[in-house]
């Protein structure tokens, strides 16, 4: 028998189908074994040596591979074709090396597989391999330079900018990434501009639009009209003048289809037309690959979706070509197969680009064996790889040049257009852009030189430039492809990182940096700039690459990285937190201190004469705070609105919101260290409440800051002992009180609206569940146990039916039902479960009484002992009065 490994269970079981009887397919669950999250696990001043460990769940499972090795004639590692699946094969191998003898004489194979097919799986099997080192002394270097930037710039982090969470190698030039947009968004300045179009007509009566290209012999590109009097003026001569067509230009156009599936040009397509997070699409993807049940076989759907390769393997190419002259004809068919280049820096293209494994599965024919997300992913990846092999589609742009007389004035006008003359690849598949122009889109009538257009309508629009649009995951993807950063196994995690660490925050699909982020990125472009360029990490990406092509020394790369790195971290233990802050201070002036309506100095404290504004740290992160501390005690938080401004809550840190009308108090929205809160007049311990997660500050008002502030309220009185039922906030969301008992209420707005009728429910099924719920809920009593006393019941619990004695919990028999449990089957169960037959239950109690008498004799013995003690020392105190009274 020959055992095989693989990733994950899915696999296993497809694969072991494939194989027969004579093999076993295990899976690694993943990589078997890590660095652990602890100082040491890489060595520097050891030639980097490196601490592997197994958790738990690893143990269990390199135990079982260890188990079938042993009876095994040959051992296959069969993990994924890329960095990732290399190291996993060579993880699995170096602790079967550890175990003695265990793999002596047997033949140790590596095999890969792009796609897992039956055909691809015996086709791989027949051509095995060894480990590829130096793919594994890339994966070393990768995880060693993670380690020790992470390790060793965090704790830095910690010290120098509490509240900070972590840094990395490749996270922190992401997170700048996404920064750096925000501080072009903060810095743009708004231009004014005016289009003039004019709506026209032909001699034949077709109507189309022209736009303003020059006047007087004057140039006018998009932004060149500045003023509404200039175009009001432009406006006026047009409005008044002979219009003739000057020239009419037709050029064919070819588009060329668009290369098939890479990782990162799936997760942007995904985005845009499926609405998929980039992390969404790789769970999906991933199944895909894994395959699924079609027609009582699980196959794989399509190849292997890391990858940066744009070309597609040799033997897929005919059946494509069928493909594509079967279902649109010959005409789409061109005279040759179609070879891809990537363009992306730094791409390594060992892997074929993401296509269908088999081109003739339609997503029509698949539709009944993929849920709605499946059949979407399949769908786009089965369009793109048939459309990347289609005929060229062929267009006709035309434009037309038009002048305008008007006396001693002149202006040109143009039109453009373009027709489809063949679609070719477009019948099947259009790229998604993520800033749309379709200026160019409108088909134009016919018109010929000389002829005179009539003149229908002029327009003039004021318009104002955008600033660049925030990073959406997909676009963030695709610049880091761009610059270098990072491979396709990396993307999805990189971004996960940055909103666990709450760096940044999705909004509308839109990346935003949190402050915590903007701080980050101050800090270590100003202190660690090397660090967070892009070109440098893009360098330390083709060191890595050329490792894995065993063109570099993975220990030297790392050696004079560290070389470096660690000076640098040691030139800043100096680094004051005070030096730190008046460099961010200066870095992120806009973002923390904003421009003040009045035009008063934007860091001048609002509430003291004297004071001035000045970011503070906290162990819960960065705020404002008034430089007079403590004798001004005037902060407010320093977060982003979502529209990339610092958040101000009115002067003193205060906005009013407007006057109970009961007490007549001033109601106000403040911002605190800890997060915006609403507070009712301003005495000693004013009411307060902090606003919930999720409401919009911009929105409140003093309807619903009175609703917050008359928390917690009397919902009734309990209709079965008339105690009050209070419904309120707490750390754990809204919910009624009665007695002590908590129930939960299912939406922040309930807190205002629940009634007396649904808080009884609720509390009657918190209580019914034990006082929580999911918690056993008690079926009958059985009775008192014969021998220690204590009732006996039967309990439902998450896991099933038991019956309970104290401590002692014993399921139920699959085949006896709650309800027709006896208390002396019940007995039974509660002995065996605490292992007690009559026989060792008489053992026990002889040795109870042993164990009691034991210790009531040494019990007497310390007794005696501690009696004896107290008299000496109490002796001894009596004598040492005497001694100082004699002195005395």
């Amino acid at each position: 028998m020959d055992v095989v490994i693989v990733e994950s269970p899915a696999k296993a079981k497809t694969i072991n189908k494939y194989l027969g009887k004579n093999y076993k397919v295990l899976a690694s669950y993943g990589h078997v074994r890590d660095l652990p999250s602890k100082d040491g696990s890489v060595l520097p001043e050891d030639d980097f040596a490196m601490t592997w460990e197994a958790d738990a769940k690893s143990k269990k499972r390199l135990s079982e591979i260890v188990e079938a090795v042993k009876d095994s004639d040959r051992l296959i590692l069969a993990t994924d074709p890329d960095r990732e699946g290399e190291a996993i094969s060579w993880h699995v191998l170096e602790v079967l090396k550890k175990k003695r003898g265990l793999l002596k004489d047997k033949p140790i194979q590596r095999v890969v597989f792009n796609a897992i097919t039956k055909e691809s799986i015996l086709n791989a099997m027949q051509h095995p391999r060894d480990i590829d080192t130096p793919l594994v002394d890339a994966y070393l270097a990768r995880r060693a330079l993670d380690y020790l930037v992470g390790f060793t710039l965090s704790p830095v982090l910690w010290r120098k900018l509490p509240g900070a969470r972590s840094a990395g190698r490749v996270q922190s030039v992401a997170l700048r990434l996404v920064c750096q947009r925000e501080e072009e968004i903060e810095a743009f300045v708004p231009q004014e501009y005016w289009s003039i179009l004019a709506d026209l007509q032909t001699a034949a009566g077709a109507d189309f639009q022209a736009r303003i290209t020059a006047v007087d012999g004057e140039k006018k590109s998009r932004l060149d009209i500045r003023t509404g009097t200039e175009a009001a003026d432009i406006k006026k001569l047009v409005e008044g003048a002979s219009l003739a067509v000057r020239s009419v230009e037709a050029k064919p156009v070819r588009r060329n289809p668009f290369a098939p599936f890479t990782t990162s040009t799936l997760q942007q397509e995904a985005s845009r037309k499926l609405g998929f997070a980039a992390a969404r699409t790789m769970q999906i993807a991933q199944r895909l690959y894994e395959g699924v049940s079609v027609g009582g076989e699980t196959t794989g759907l399509i190849t292997y979706m890391r990858t940066d390769g744009v070309e597609i393997a040799p033997e897929a190419i005919a059946p494509i070509r069928n493909a594509i002259e079967r279902e649109y004809g010959k005409q789409y068919l061109p005279d040759a197969p179609r070879h891809y280049t990537v363009k992306a820096k730094n791409a390594q293209e060992a892997h074929e680009a993401i296509r269908p494994t088999d081109i003739n599965r339609h997503p029509k024919q698949m539709a009944k064996y993929l849920d709605d997300e499946q059949l979407k992913l399949y769908t786009l990846v089965w369009r793109r790889t048939l459309a990347s092999q289609m005929e060229s589609a062929q267009l006709e742009r035309t434009t037309v040049e038009i002048t305008a007389t008007n006396g001693s004035r002149s202006a040109e006008l143009r039109a453009t257009g373009q027709v489809v003359r063949f679609d070719g690849f477009l019948t099947l598949y259009t790229e998604s852009k993520d800033d749309e122009d379709d200026e160019d889109s409108n088909r134009l009538p016919p018109m010929s030189e000389g002829e005179a257009l009539k003149q229908k309508a002029v327009t003039a629009s004021q318009h104002h430039t955008e600033p660049p649009p925030r990073y959406t995951e997909a676009t963030l993807i695709k610049r880091m492809e761009e610059l270098g950063i990072g491979r396709p196994s990396t993307y999805t995690a990189t971004l996960s990182v940055l909103r666990d660490r709450g760096y940044v925050v999705l909004d509308k699909k839109r990346l935003i940096p949190e402050s915590k982020g903007r701080l980050v990125t101050g800090f270590l472009s100003n202190f660690f700039e090397r660090y967070v360029q892009y070109d440098f990490t893009a360098e330390l990406e083709e060191k890595l690459d050329l490792i894995s092509n065993g063109e570099l020394e993975w220990k030297d790369v790392l050696r004079d990285f560290w070389k470096e790195f660690s000076s640098h971290v040691d030139g800043t233990k100096e680094l004051r937190v005070s030096q730190v802050l008046d460099t961010l201070n200066e870095v992120l002036a806009s973002y923390a201190f904003p421009p003040r309506e009045d035009g008063s100095d934007p860091r001048a404290c609002p509430s003291c004469s004297d004071g001035k504004l000045s970011l503070k740290t906290s162990r819960y992160g960065a705020f404002v705070g008034c430089s007079n501390y403590p004798e001004c005690g005037y902060t407010r938080q320093l977060s982003n609105d979502g529209d990339g401004d610092a958040q101000q809550v009115g002067e003193n840190g205060t906005k009013l919101l407007g006057t109970d009308p009961a007490t007549g108090l001033d109601v106000t929205l403040r911002s605190g260290r800890f997060g915006p809160y609403v507070q009712l007049g301003e005495e000693a311990k004013p009411p307060r409440s902090s606003i919930p997660k999720g409401w919009d500050i911009e929105s409140l008002d003093l309807e619903k800051a009175l609703q917050l502030l008359s928390l917690p309220r009397e919902v009734g009185e309990h209709p079965e002992d008339g105690k009050m039922i209070t419904a309120g906030l707490g750390r754990y969301g809204p919910f009624v009180l009665h007695d002590g008992t908590y129930a939960n209420l299912p939406g922040i707005d309930d807190v205002f609206t629940v009634g007396l009728n649904h808080a009884v429910s609720l509390l009657a099924e918190k209580r019914a569940n034990g006082g929580r719920r999911g918690a056993a809920q008690s079926l009958k009593e059985l009775g008192e146990h014969p021998d220690g006393g204590g009732a006996i019941t039967v309990k439902a619990g998450r896991y099933g039916p038991y019956v309970n004695h104290g401590k002692v919990n014993a399921t139920l028999p699959k085949d006896m039902k709650p309800e027709d449990v006896t208390l002396e089957q019940a007995l039974e169960l509660i002995a065996a479960k605490a292992g007690k037959t009559p026989a060792k239950k008489a053992t026990e109690k002889k040795a109870s009484a042993k164990k009691t008498a034991a210790k009531k004799t040494t019990a007497k013995k310390s007794t005696t002992k501690k009696s004896t003690a107290k008299k000496k020392a109490a002796s001894d105190d009596a004598a040492d009065e005497a001694g100082e009274k004699e002195d005395s």
